[in-house]
C-alpha cells in the first residue's frame, strides 16, 4: 500500500509487548517512526522497569483515548517482602524492616491479601506523575520535598497468589485502570510489619487485550522495514469490544455520520459502538434516556 495513502486512511489499535527497559512514549515514538504516522498514542503508562501489554491507538482512532484508558487491567506483580523502598519499587534503595527472618506464611499473606478486593482507597506512590499544585509529584520527591498525596477510590477485582517463594510473591491483580501495585506491594509490606516492594511487574491485560494479541516490539520492528505492519492493525471497534453495538446501514448510517439522532431499543442504555455493516466504527453513541434516542457523541467518519 502506498504509504501516503496508508497515512490517510489508517485507524485502529496496536497493541506491543512493551520490553522492560524502554518508556511508553518510547514506544509510541518507534510506532510514529516507523509507520509514518504522527497521529499515535498509548493508553495507559507502563513503567520502564514494566513489561507487557500496551495499546496504541492510531490514526483517527486516538480520540478512543479517553475511554479505552479507564478500561481494567491485570498484572502479575513480583513483590518482596522485608524491605520498603521510598519509590515503592526497586527504583531505590531497600531500608530492611528487621535482621529476623522473615515468619510470614503464605496463609497469613493470602488471608490479608483478599482483604484489599473491592472498592477501596488508595494512597499513590510519592514518585508518581500524580499532579500536586500544578507538578507531578515524582518532580518534588527527587527535590527532597514531602510529598502527600489524597487517597483515590479504586477496585479491586480479584487477587491471587502464584508463587510463593520467600522473600518473593508473585501475584495476580485484576484492578480497575488508576490502581497503582507499587502501591499495593508496599501498602502489604506494611500491613505484615515486615516492609515490601515491587521487584517486578507484567501487564497481562488492558481492557480487552492480552497478550495474546500483542506483538513484540523486535518482531513489529522487523514489520516496519518489511512494510508489512498493517497485518499487525486491529480495527479501532474492537478497542472497545465489551460496548453495546448498535449496526448501522442505509438512512441510519448517514444520519449518525451527520450527527443526527437514531431511534433505540425500549431496554437500550448508556453507552454504544455505531458499527457499519463493514465491521467500521462510525460513532460513540449515547441513549437519551427521555426521548430513547441515540445521540453521536464522537462522529470518526463525517462524509
Amino acid at each position: 500500500m502506498d504509504k501516503d495513502v496508508v497515512k490517510n486512511v489508517v485507524s485502529g489499535v496496536i497493541v506491543v509487548d512493551k520490553p522492560v527497559g524502554l518508556t511508553s512514549h518510547d514506544v509510541v515514538q518507534i510506532i510514529r517512526r516507523g509507520s509514518g504516522i504522527r497521529r499515535a498514542g498509548h493508553t495507559g503508562t507502563l513503567d520502564p522497569r514494566a513489561s507487557g501489554v500496551l495499546v496504541v491507538l492510531i490514526g483517527p482512532a486516538v480520540r478512543l483515548s479517553e475511554y479505552v484508558s479507564a478500561s481494567d487491567k491485570r498484572y502479575q506483580a513480583t513483590i518482596k517482602l522485608g524491605g520498603s523502598t521510598t519509590t515503592y519499587d526497586a527504583e531505590a534503595p531497600v531500608v530492611q524492616t528487621s535482621d529476623e527472618p522473615l515468619t510470614v506464611t503464605e496463609e497469613e499473606f493470602n488471608d490479608l491479601l483478599q482483604t484489599y478486593i473491592g472498592e477501596i482507597e488508595q494512597v499513590p506512590p510519592p514518585y508518581s506523575a500524580v499532579k500536586v499544585k500544578g507538578k507531578k509529584a515524582y518532580e518534588l520527591a527527587r527535590k527532597g520535598e514531602e510529598v502527600k498525596l489524597e487517597p483515590r477510590k479504586i477496585n479491586v477485582y480479584s487477587l491471587e497468589v502464584l508463587e510463593w517463594a520467600l522473600p518473593e510473591v508473585v501475584i495476580d491483580v485484576y484492578c480497575s485502570s488508576g490502581t497503582y501495585v507499587r502501591s499495593l506491594a508496599n501498602d502489604l509490606g506494611e500491613a505484615l510489619g515486615v516492609g515490601a516492594h515491587l521487584v517486578g511487574l507484567r501487564r497481562t491485560k488492558s481492557g480487552q487485550f492480552t497478550l495474546r494479541d500483542a506483538v513484540s516490539l523486535r518482531r513489529l520492528r522487523e514489520s516496519f522495514e518489511a512494510g508489512t505492519w498493517a497485518e499487525f492493525l486491529i480495527p479501532a471497534s474492537e478497542a472497545l469490544g465489551d460496548w453495546p453495538t448498535v449496526e448501522l446501514d442505509g438512512d441510519l448510517l448517514q444520519k449518525v455520520r451527520h450527527g443526527h439522532r437514531i431511534p433505540a431499543a425500549d431496554d437500550a442504555s448508556g453507552w454504544a459502538r455505531g458499527v457499519s455493516e463493514q465491521g467500521d466504527l462510525v460513532a460513540l453513541l449515547q441513549v437519551d434516556e427521555e426521548t430513547r434516542e441515540w445521540q453521536p457523541r464522537k462522529v470518526f467518519f463525517s462524509s
